[in-house]
């Protein structure tokens, strides 16, 4: 179903693909794509695409929980909004690292906040392009872009969300994230929040 997914997912979306492509290189010319290494299923490393939304800068902190908005050039704003900048990780998919849906894959530097305890149940499944944390901290923790402050209202419920994924898992679950991830990008592109999917993964992560 992946790889069926991906493919489908990689046709339907090339137009946005063109567009992603020539307005990076008109906005900040330089690579297309943007490698992050990350830990998936097994809390094995791999390398994760994306577009690039963000000007080259040597030395930059890439792995920070909130993006260095300093850097993030106008049309690099606006792929991240609507999650444009994520669709290279279908190629993920198609290599077989990673799912359609599951927990996000994390940053090497990040591993001791998101895989210890109960939490490293996460490492049983594949990470996923979108799931419950991804979509709530697409819906809710986008909006801060202080670390600190993100650290102190967002990433406890995302990391449970994370766990409450893998006790979910199953094709139903899988089918309704996605149904969700294209409801909220569809919302988030109209500038409205889906305050009731928002509440139902507060609700999940409390359980």
């Amino acid at each position: 179903m992946d790889i069926v997914c991906a493919l489908m997912g990689i046709i339907g979306t090339s137009p946005l693909w063109i567009v992603a492509i020539v307005g990076i290189l008109v906005s900040d010319w330089g690579p297309i794509f943007y490698t992050a290494h990350r830990i998936g299923k097994g809390n094995k490393p791999f390398k994760m695409y994306k577009f690039r939304s963000m000007r080259v800068a040597k030395g930059a902190n890439e792995a920070s929980l909130r993006p260095d908005e300093d850097r993030i050039f106008p049309f690099g704003h606006f792929i991240r909004k609507v999650k444009i900048d994520e669709l290279p990780q279908l190629l993920n998919i198609l290599n077989g690292t990673m799912s359609v849906i599951g927990p996000r894959p994390v940053a090497q530097d990040q591993f001791e906040l998101f895989r210890v305890g109960k939490w490293n149940e996460a490492a049983k499944v594949p990470v996923g392009l979108s799931g419950p944390a991804a979509l709530y901290d697409f819906i809710y923790g986008d909006q801060f872009t202080d670390e600190k402050e993100y650290m102190e209202k967002v990433f406890e419920t995302r990391r449970e969300l994370e766990y409450v994924y893998v006790k979910k898992m199953s094709l139903w679950y899988d089918v309704k994230m996605i149904a969700y991830t294209i409801i909220c990008i569809f919302y988030a592109a109209v500038g409205k929040e889906c305050g009731w999917i928002l509440r139902e993964l507060r609700e999940d992560a409390k359980q």
